[in-house]
């Protein structure tokens, strides 16, 4: 199969804005990486939808691979709500 063209919705923009710049590059190094492999160890399918999901440190990355079209969409980039839960 050949490369995976990335596009991010309009949306992700504004996610990415507010994410440090450490984070911000490991986060787009791993969507970088998914032109080869859309489907990387730690991929989640998202449960009665066509999205994925991969984690990165305190981040979550939703994704949507096309096969078809051999383009991987960023949906959404936000932080993990249960960072902040302790017990």
């Amino acid at each position: 199969m050949g490369r995976y063209k990335i596009v991010f919705r309009k949306s992700v923009a504004r996610d990415l804005r507010a994410i440090p710049k450490q984070d911000l590059r490991r986060i787009l190094a791993a969507i970088n990486a998914w032109s080869e492999e859309p489907r990387p160890a730690g991929m989640e399918k998202l449960s009665g939808q066509e999205k994925c999901r991969v984690r990165q440190g305190n981040y979550r990355i939703i994704y949507e691979i096309r096969d078809d079209e051999v383009v991987v969409v960023v949906v959404k980039v936000g932080q993990r709500k249960d960072v902040y839960r302790r017990s």
